[in-house]
C-alpha cells in the first residue's frame, strides 16, 4: 500500500540527508512532496496546509543549526502525518448492557458486505455475540452474500424476502429477533449501498438512522478510490453524522490520498483499514504506525502483533531453543516458512521491517512468495536425513532433489548455502539484545534473502537504473565514441 507516497516522499526527503541544508533546498524538497502528495491523490486543500506547516517547522533555526537536520526534517514530516490522520478512538463506545447496534453504510462496490463479516469476526474475537441484518433490498444478491459471509464467520444473519418489506422494517425485526435469542449483544445492519450519493439512498439511511438510534455509525470507502471516498464520506457524514470510517481495498494498487485525506477533510476518523479480502484482513487504523509505512520506516509493532495472533507459540519456543543449541534443521526452517506465509504476502511483511523496505523495492521483479514455494519445494524433495543433515546431499543427491522440486542444481546449493548463512546468523540473534537484532537484521538483508544463489538480485541491481543513470549512461557512451573517432584520426 501507499507504494506512490512512500517513493516520490523517499525520493523528496533523501535529498536532505545528502550535503548542507539551506532554505533554499528545503523548499525545493517540499516542492516535491508536494508534486508527490497530489499524484497520490491528497486533497489540495490538505496537501496546501500540510506542506505549509512542515515548510515553517523545518526553516525554524533549531533544525537548520542542528548536527543532522535532514533527520529532523523527516521527523516533522513524520509528525505531521501522524496529525494529519489522527488522533483516532478506535472503541466503538458499545452499551454496558443491552443490545448495541452498528450501522454500516457505504457506496456499491465499497466492500460493505464483505466488512461486515469482517467486523463481526474481530468483535467475536473480543468476546462478544454479533449477529448480521441483511437490509441491503437493492442489490440482487446482496442478502444471499450476508448470508455466505456469516456462514463462514460463524455468526447467525437476520434476511427476510425483499418483497412487500423495506428496510426500516427488516432492521426493526432483526433487533427483535436478537432480543428473542437472548445471548446475541451486538447487532451490525448491511444497509444498501448506491453507485453514486442520491437523495434516495440518504432518505432510506437517515429513516433508518431515526427509528433504530443506531450507537455507531460507521462508513465503508473504497480507498482506491482516491478523492471520490473523500466526496462520499463528507456527503454521509453531513447526513449521518458518521462515528467512524473503515476504509477498504487499502492492500490494493492504491495512491493512498484518501487515507490522508478523509481525517482532514470530514473530521471523521479512520477507525479500521481492510487490508485483503479474507474475512480477518480487517485492522485497527494506527496513524504512526502508518505514517511510519508512509516513510518508509517499516512497522515492527503491527508485524509482532500479527505474529503473536498466527504464530504457534510452543512451536517457536521449541525452534528458539533449537537456534541456540545450534541444532536448527531445513525441516524447521520449513515450518519457519509456513508460519511466515500465514502472516500475508512477504513483499508486505519486508516492508514492515525497518531497514527491509528498500530491499523489497530492489525485488519489485522477483514474488518473494513464489521464492518461498520454490524453497518449500526443494526441502520437500530431501529424505528427513537430509533435512538435518544438508552437509551429506553431494552432487548424486542435489541432482535428484532438483529433479524432485523441478529446479536446478545449482539452486538447491543456493538454498543450502543460504541456510547455512541464515542459521549462524540466527543462533548469534537467539541472545542478543534488540538493537543488535536489528543490526543483524539489515546484515541479512544484504545476504540476499529469499535470494539464495545471488545471481537474481545482482541482475536486478543492474537493470534497476532511474532516468539520470541513463542519460550518464549514454553520455559516457557517446564520449567513448568520439574518442575512438579521434584515435582513429589520429592513426591514419
Amino acid at each position: 500500500m501507499f507504494e506512490s507516497i512512500t517513493k516520490g516522499l523517499s525520493d523528496a526527503l533523501g535529498k536532505m540527508q545528502k550535503g548542507r541544508i539551506n532554505e533554499v533546498n528545503i523548499r525545493e524538497a517540499m516542492q516535491e512532496v508536494k508534486q508527490a502528495l497530489l499524484e497520490a491523490d491528497v486533497s489540495y486543500e490538505v496537501v496546501d496546509s500540510f506542506i505549509k506547516s512542515v515548510t515553517e517547522k523545518s526553516l525554524g533555526e533549531s533544525v537548520l543549526k542542528s548536527l543532522k537536520p535532514g533527520e529532523q526534517i523527516i521527523g516533522i514530516v513524520h509528525e505531521e502525518l501522524i496529525s494529519l490522520m489522527g488522533p483516532v478512538d478506535h472503541s466503538l463506545h458499545f452499551k454496558k448492557s443491552g443490545i448495541s447496534i452498528v450501522m454500516m453504510c457505504g457506496l456499491q462496490g465499497s466492500g460493505k458486505t464483505t466488512t461486515c463479516g469482517k467486523l463481526a469476526k474481530m468483535l467475536q474475537a473480543e468476546g462478544r455475540e454479533p449477529m448480521l441484518v441483511a437490509a441491503d433490498l437493492q442489490r440482487p444478491a446482496a442478502i444471499e452474500q450476508l448470508k455466505m459471509v456469516g456462514e463462514q464467520v460463524g455468526v447467525p444473519v437476520h434476511a427476510e424476502d425483499p418483497k412487500g418489506t423495506n428496510p426500516v422494517k427488516v432492521c426493526q425485526n432483526g433487533v427483535a429477533a436478537a432480543k428473542k435469542r437472548g445471548a446475541i449483544d451486538t447487532i451490525i445492519l448491511d444497509t444498501a449501498g448506491r453507485l453514486h450519493v442520491d437523495d434516495d439512498l440518504m432518505k432510506e439511511l437517515i429513516q433508518i438512522d431515526r427509528k433504530l438510534q443506531p450507537d455507531q455509525v460507521l462508513l465503508v470507502c473504497d480507498a482506491m478510490t482516491g478523492q471520490d471516498a473523500v466526496k462520499s464520506a463528507k456527503a454521509f457524514n453531513d447526513a449521518l453524522e458518521l462515528d467512524g470510517v473503515i476504509l477498504t481495498k487499502l492492500d490494493g494498487d492504491t495512491r493512498g490520498g484518501a487515507a490522508l485525506s478523509v481525517k482532514s477533510v470530514t473530521g471523521v476518523p479512520i477507525k479500521f483499514i481492510g487490508v485483503g479480502e479474507q474475512l480477518d484482513k480487517l485492522e485497527v487504523f494506527h496513524p504512526d504506525r502508518m505514517a511510519g509505512r508512509i516513510l518508509g520506516m517499516g512497522d515492527m509493532v503491527s508485524l509482532v502483533e500479527k505474529a503473536q495472533q498466527q504464530f504457534d507459540e510452543e512451536e517457536m519456543k521449541k525452534q528458539q531453543e533449537k537456534m541456540l543449541k545450534g541444532q536448527f534443521t531445513l525441516e524447521d526452517f520449513q515450518k519457519q516458512m509456513k508460519q511466515i506465509k500465514r502472516l500475508g504476502s512477504m513483499g508486505e511483511i519486508m516492508k514492515m521491517i525497518p531497514g527491509m523496505g528498500h530491499l523489497a523495492e530492489m525485488m519489485s521483479d522477483v514474488n518473494p512468495d513464489k521464492e518461498l514455494g520454490r524453497m518449500g519445494a526443494i526441502i520437500s524433495s530431501m529424505t528427513p536425513e537430509e533435512r538435518t543433515n544438508p552437509s551429506m546431499i553431494d552432487r548424486s543427491r542435489r541432482n535428484r532433489i532438483a529433479r524432485g522440486s523441478g529446479t536446478d542444481p545449482s539452486e538447491v546449493s543456493g538454498l543450502i548455502k543460504q541456510f547455512n548463512d541464515m542459521a549462524g546468523m540466527m543462533q548469534k540473534m537467539a541472545g542478543m539484545g534488540m538493537r543488535d537484532k536489528m543490526r543483524a537484521v539489515q546484515e541479512l538483508s544484504e545476504m540476499g534473502a529469499a535470494n539464495p544463489d545471488g545471481r537474481m538480485m545482482k541482475k536486478k541491481q543492474r537493470s534497476k537504473r532511474g532516468p539520470a543513470d541513463l542519460k550518464k549512461l549514454e553520455q559516457k557512451k557517446k564520449k567513448q565514441r568520439k574518442e575512438r573517432r579521434k584515435a582513429r584520426k589520429r592513426n591514419r
